[in-house]
């Protein structure tokens, strides 16, 4: 930082004045301030600088050379601070949630809630690749994310959501497809595409419409891509897999918590608490239910009882 830019823009500005006014009554008017103060001012810039910056007992008022640089400089201080000034300040961060989603995971039902919730606070979604979930989290580039289980769950809270059934893509010709669901018997001697990176889906089941295998994935996988020339079949005994949304543990914020409450169906009403108010009442005053209610009950049911005895009595004796 240059000597100029470490002076005070204020002081400056009022140097500034007194050099294109080259009289220090009317720059102090036009300041709003006492020429004394401007005096005073201009004599400690040049105490500061070791200068004169006006020619001593020039009339009118002559700028030094000194004080011509200085000027030039000063407009130049000035005009990047009122530049900087009028720039728009960038959004205070964290003032949004970013929710990654990997494929097969549909989170337009979770977007409306959010936006008929908070509509004044954005949900960024983004879709993001199986083999990207984990980093995506413990690099911040979202703040939660919709993962596909396992996962390396150290440092992460994690709420499983639903598990998905397998399904076997076949051609449409095929004769699984004549079956709504099969099992590890039927595909024995089928060969089978090796469809674990769920990434590459699209590749994979574009072999299998050219005849070349055929490929067990999720449910969803198989729905996302779904072709006219490919079905699928329900596996009965194949593992499935389970959906869960997931976030950094150390970053459980208000706004992750709300978007918990949206994704488990919380009313907007609703308490975050296992338990809400009016169900917490209610079992008070069950609990609480006074002496002569529970006995009136008790004969009802004793009653009922009786009734129900004799005309079961009856019925046995036809």
């Amino acid at each position: 930082m240059s000597q100029v830019e470490s002076i005070d823009v204020a002081r400056l500005r009022w140097f500034v004045a007194v050099a294109e006014e080259l009289h220090f009554a009317r720059a102090a008017k036009a300041l709003g301030i006492a020429r004394q103060r401007l005096s005073r001012t201009v004599i400690d810039l040049e105490d500061e600088l070791g200068t004169k910056l006006f020619v001593p007992g020039a009339q009118p008022t002559q700028l030094t050379d000194e004080g011509r640089e200085l000027l030039a400089a000063a407009r130049e201080v000035i005009a990047r601070a009122e530049a900087a000034a009028a720039r728009p300040e960038p959004e205070a961060a964290g003032t949004g949630l970013r929710v990654g989603f990997v494929p097969g995971v549909t989170v337009s039902k979770w977007e409306r809630i959010w936006g008929e919730r908070f509509p004044e606070i954005p949900l960024e979604t983004v879709p993001l690749a199986a083999a990207e979930q984990l980093t995506a989290l413990r690099e911040g580039r979202v703040d939660m994310c919709f993962v596909r289980l396992p996962i390396d769950r150290e440092g992460l809270s994690a709420i499983p959501l639903y598990r998905e059934v397998p399904v076997v893509v076949v051609p449409k010709d095929h004769p699984i497809s004549l079956f709504s669901e099969v099992g590890a018997a039927e595909l024995a001697d089928e060969r089978l595409q090796d469809a674990s990176d769920l990434d590459a889906a699209a590749v994979v089941l574009e072999m299998v419409a050219a005849g070349v295998g055929l490929a067990i994935v999720p449910h969803s996988i198989a729905r996302l891509h779904a072709r006219r020339d490919l079905v699928y079949r329900t596996v009965t005994d194949h593992p499935d897999t389970e959906i869960a949304l997931a976030w950094p543990a150390a970053e459980t914020t208000e706004l992750v918590e709300e978007f918990v409450g949206v994704v488990r169906g919380r009313s907007e009403r609703s308490s975050r608490s296992p338990s809400t108010p009016t169900e917490q009442q209610t079992k008070r005053s069950t609990a609480k239910k006074p002496a002569s209610q529970q006995k009136s009950a008790g004969k009802s049911a004793s009653t009922a009882r009786s009734s129900g005895a004799r005309k079961s009595g009856k019925r046995r004796g036809r």
